[in-house]
């Protein structure tokens, strides 16, 4: 069996002073990974900071034998990412692997939900994400290399009370990586996203305390190692939990050519049994392929 091995290779883990972001750190580092941890160190919410949560992992990393620089930048702040990455390349040359870990909480119920905690869950998830990619794009473009690991959630692929922003900040992280996969693919940067379930200070007011004492955050780092690894599977959803390990799908049904004319709506309602029906259903490798299935029928459809 090959050993996934991370000798030479630099990486840059946020949202690593702790929980899973710490894990993922010091795993790769125990792998060889020379890492950047990444951490504001504020609370859940995202309020407050300190740099010690980050330092106190690199002192873990090197008393274990490992090589790691602590860094306190703000994922929302696009010129200290950028920073952060140029300390990366300054201190080893170069950037391998990024995993995009920060993320707060605000959750609310939507009709009690105020904006300003939707924007700014948006911002820490999404736009700390975009941020990380932008800046490491053209280093692992260069260098024809690059492994990206997107943290996603149950919440945003299939929905959870309460988390309004979150889930939504959440899928969009799918879209950044359905789209960055295809595009870094010819560079071999593969992107990837990783749906954690795990016991940390983010997940223990929600779930029972049985349950939280089966859902090891350790358990969920194999699949951030995989994504990472340079055997790393592009353009995956893997869901990890509890020593479970699942694959996610956006995929399309055959669906139904109905034509357009007047009782279309009608008609379209009629069979929406069958237009949702899975059985031959894909997992489109491009949004193209959609059009190209409705086109396809329409055209068979014709006298």
């Amino acid at each position: 069996m090959e050993r996934i091995d991370f000798s030479g290779r630099v990486a840059i883990v946020t949202g690593a002073g702790g929980g899973l972001g710490r894990l993922h750190a010091l795993a790769l580092a125990e792998r060889g990974a020379k890492v950047v941890v990444n951490d504001l160190g504020g609370a859940v919410d995202g309020s407050g900071g300190s740099a010690s949560a980050a330092q106190q992992v690199v002192e873990e990393i090197r008393a274990s034998g490992g090589e790691a620089i602590a860094n306190g930048a703000s994922v929302t702040d696009f010129d200290a990412v950028q920073a952060m990455v140029r300390q990366a390349v300054d201190t080893w040359g170069r950037v391998d692997v990024v995993v995009s870990n920060a993320g707060i909480l605000r959750d609310k119920s939507f009709a009690k939900m105020g904006l300003d905690d939707f924007r700014l869950v948006l911002d820490v998830h999404l736009m700390g994400a975009v941020h990380l990619c932008k800046a490491v794009w053209p280093i692992m473009q260069e260098q024809k290399y690059g492994r990206i690991v997107l943290t996603t959630s149950s919440s945003g692929l299939y929905g959870n009370f309460g988390q309004a922003n979150y889930g939504v900040a959440k899928m969009a992280l799918v879209g950044l990586m359905q789209t960055l996969s295809i595009e870094g693919a010819k560079h071999d940067i593969r992107v990837n996203c990783l749906a954690p379930t795990a016991a940390t200070r983010m997940t223990e007011g929600l779930l029972p305390a049985e349950v939280l004492a089966v859902l090891q955050p350790e358990a969920v780092v194999p699949a951030m190692l995989v994504m990472a690894a340079e055997q790393a599977p592009n353009r995956a959803i893997l869901c990890a939990g509890a020593g479970t390990y699942e694959a996610a799908h956006v995929t399309l049904t055959r669906g139904a050519h109905l034509g357009l004319g007047a009782d279309t709506p009608e008609r379209l309602l009629a069979a929406l049994a069958q237009v949702s029906d899975r059985s031959g259903d894909t997992v489109p490798m491009s949004g193209a392929e959609q059009g190209s299935n409705e086109v396809t029928q329409a055209l068979a459809a014709r006298p």
